[in-house]
């Protein structure tokens, strides 16, 4: 491991500033505060810290419909994110994208995404212009499990492998897609496995140790860079809540549930850092807090902005 004491402390604070944005999403959603739909990263923190660790602000990353722990790990505001969920003119889309749809095209975070499997091309196309242009970028595609039996998938895949596009498929691997379980709806057990038909590595880790999923994606992104081609890397993971906020997820059985809870990525990097005396349990105590009040700031700049105006209804629509 190459982490050292800083790295470590800022995935750390990366990993809990997600958990407290989705948890209180899930109180603000519960009370009315929150308009359309909220689909939450809660257990699968490690991930997205552990990719966006290895990314620099020129390269691009393309999310999903749950993609708040992209955006917060690749650098993305919580405030101007918190206004976009209240549907406010101070969010990343003037408050009319909303959860699933907030972009910032300076920080490279080319928007999370509402259609499965959608954001695969668009990385793709942002990783052909990283060629092209010889700028050393690369992209990340984020995607779920049950994205990975769209076309768009295949596609991508057999488009990026052939023209060596500097661009990392990071499957996240919850074991669910919607209500459907991986096992009924693929004859795979490794997602990653898929990449031997596109001539690509494939490899699988435990989405839960993000020591373990920045080793994998640092190596992938790495050899991007140096125009080696795509990685598939499959990140191992569980979805915590339904698949989206009102969904109660009695599909799920509640021994896996129970089994998939106590393999919390956030205790298990608190020990890591105990271990290493690279922080104390205060210090670490000290950085959820902080991250509490960071939120609760975003919250009260996201109610006291203002709503767009019904004349704003056409704006940002079309291209000048």
């Amino acid at each position: 491991m190459d982490l050292n004491k800083e790295q470590l402390l800022d995935m750390y604070k990366k990993m809990v500033t997600i958990r407290a944005f989705e948890s209180k999403a899930v109180e603000l959603f519960a009370a009315g505060q929150i308009p359309g739909f909220v689909h939450l990263y809660l257990g699968e923190e490690a991930i997205a810290t552990g990719v966006c660790a290895s990314l620099e602000k020129k390269d691009y990353i393309a999310s999903t419909h749950r993609g708040h722990g992209h955006l917060i790990a690749k650098g993305g505001d919580i405030k101007i994110m918190m206004a976009e969920l209240f549907g406010r003119t101070t969010g990343y889309c003037k408050g009319k994208g909303g959860s699933m749809h907030i972009a910032d095209v300076d920080l490279g975070i080319l928007g999370a995404n509402g259609i499965v499997g959608a954001g695969m091309p668009l990385a793709t196309g942002a990783a052909f212009t990283c060629k092209y242009k010889g700028n050393g970028a690369v992209a990340v595609a984020f995607f779920g499990d049950g994205a990975s039996d769209r076309a768009t998938f295949h596609e991508s895949l057999n488009l990026a492998s052939t023209w060596k596009l500097p661009i990392v498929f990071l499957c996240e691997n919850n074991g669910w897609a919607i209500s459907n379980s991986q096992e009924n709806h693929q004859n795979v057990t490794d997602i990653s496995d898929r990449a031997s038909g596109y001539g690509i590595p494939g490899v699988s880790v435990d989405g839960n140790d993000v020591i373990a999923v920045y080793e994998a994606a640092a190596a992938a992104i790495d050899r991007a860079r140096k125009g080696d081609g795509p990685t598939l890397v499959e990140c191992k993971s569980w979805r915590w809540r339904g698949h989206f906020e009102g969904d109660p997820g009695a599909y799920k059985d509640p021994k896996d549930q129970e089994e998939w809870l106590a393999k919390d990525p956030i205790p298990r990097l608190e020990k890591n850092l105990l271990k290493l005396k690279y922080a104390t349990q205060a210090e670490l105590d000290d950085i959820k807090a902080a991250a509490d009040a960071e939120l609760e700031a975003a919250i009260k700049f996201a109610e006291s902005s203002p709503v767009p105006d019904p004349s704003e209804l056409f704006t940002d629509v079309y291209a000048d």
